[in-house]
């Protein structure tokens, strides 16, 4: 049997005064080398793109990090310059990726954004600006160091006994790179809190009535998935899940 796919949602870029369709290669790099399957890149489009379409011609979903942002009217709150920069097609293209692959039983991998997009599009809420709340850590990007430093693995986060996540990770408390400014405020209903960071912020969620595979994470397995443990583990989960989803599907057809 071939290879199965994962799809992964691309985000708008500007470029030389020419939009693009992007995904950063540390994500592309962890789904073919780490979770051993390939991947289509979907283009991040307002209206055109066909959901099921795309999802019958895959075999798990992957939604990226990004510097963007979901638009707030996409959980009810009003948008200001701060909360930007904002992808109106990334937002249009993802979350209707996401409902539909739940419904179907997709293995799904949801990073940063990701689980941003995951908590929105089945019905929570975000907080902006987390730094300036009160107790709560600066979680944003270091300035002045390189990409990699940046991206070093540094921060605390404690996983639940009993967990979907700790089946693959363990629980307890594990270093990770947790980059953002933006985090899950109230959770969606569906979704079960399954990480967090020493100050409260929600680090990791799965969706409680899924029939398969269903995480999200704020931090960035992707960036050392080849390197580090519990990155590499939770990649080649993902990677085993789209496996077992493909070869049920080949046997139902």
């Amino acid at each position: 049997m071939s290879r199965p796919f994962v799809a992964i949602p691309a985000d708008i870029r500007e470029f030389d005064a020419t939009t693009w369709h992007s995904v950063q290669t540390q994500y592309v790099k962890a789904v073919v080398k780490v979770a051993d399957v390939s991947t289509f890149l979907i283009p991040a489009l307002e209206t055109g793109n066909d959901t099921d379409a795309i999802l019958d011609r895959v075999d798990g979903l992957l939604v990226s990090g990004s510097a963007t942002n979901v638009h707030p009217s996409l959980y009810g709150a009003e948008a200001r310059d701060s909360d930007g920069p904002f992808d109106p097609a990334r937002d249009a293209t993802a979350l209707p990726l996401i409902r539909r692959a739940l419904e179907r039983g997709m293995p799904l991998l949801a990073i940063c954004r990701g689980l941003q997009e995951l908590n929105v599009a089945l019905g929570g809420t975000l907080e902006t600006e987390i730094q300036d709340m009160p107790g709560r850590w600066d979680h944003r990007r270091p300035e002045g160091v390189s990409r990699e430093e940046a991206y070093g693995i540094r921060q605390g986060v404690r996983i639940a006994e009993g967990s979907c996540i700790a089946r693959y990770l363990g629980a307890g408390e594990i270093q990770v790179n947790s980059l953002h400014r933006q985090a899950i405020s109230a959770s969606a209903p569906r979704l079960q809190v399954e990480a967090v960071a020493e100050d409260g912020t929600v680090e990791a969620v799965s969706v409680i009535d899924a029939k398969g595979f269903a995480l999200g994470v704020q931090w960035h397995p992707e960036y050392w998935a080849e390197t580090d443990t519990p990155s590499r583990k939770l990649f080649e989960a993902f990677g085993d899940a789209v496996r077992a989803y493909a070869a049920a599907k080949a046997i139902k057809s």
